[in-house]
């Protein structure tokens, strides 16, 4: 008679515990949120980034650039989730690791590396020939920021 009344309790705990563990990311709090690398406020919705680890826990950048420098003392094996904002579409997270990136001197970044990023090779061709610079997909770039 006694497990008839534990055995709803352990599955409202089971339950809570499934729910608890769920790894996707936290929208963005612009004007709040702060940099996990440089701690200013997020406020930029065209060059901001964020990744989850997969435990769970929660890191928000400002920029793109801060991301990749971030990630440069991080094992990525332990992330569930690497997102950055799509310029062309501010406020919406993509992929990183399938966005494609520029670099260009007419598009300003919050902090200085003038890097933005869209979501497929379409939209980064599209994006050169509007501002030019220098395009990049994600194993580039952290190359590209590794030797700077």
């Amino acid at each position: 008679m006694k497990f008839k009344f534990l055995k709803p309790i352990i599955g409202a705990f089971i339950l809570l515990f499934t729910i608890s563990c769920k790894v996707e990311p936290e929208s963005i709090v612009y004007g709040e949120d702060q940099c996990s690398f440089c701690r200013m406020n997020i406020v930029d919705k065209t060059h901001a980034a964020q990744f989850v680890t997969k435990k769970g826990k929660q890191f928000k950048f400002d920029a793109i650039e801060c991301l990749v420098n971030d990630l440069s003392e991080k094992n990525e094996a332990n992330l569930s989730l690497i997102l950055v904002a799509n310029y062309g579409n501010p406020g919406e997270m993509i992929d990183a690791k399938t966005a494609m990136y520029l670099i260009s001197s007419a598009i300003k970044s919050p902090m200085g590396a003038n890097l933005s990023a869209v979501e497929n090779s379409e939209k980064i061709n599209e994006l050169q020939q509007q501002y030019s610079g220098k395009t990049y997909t994600w194993v580039s770039l952290k190359k590209h920021f590794s030797n700077n």
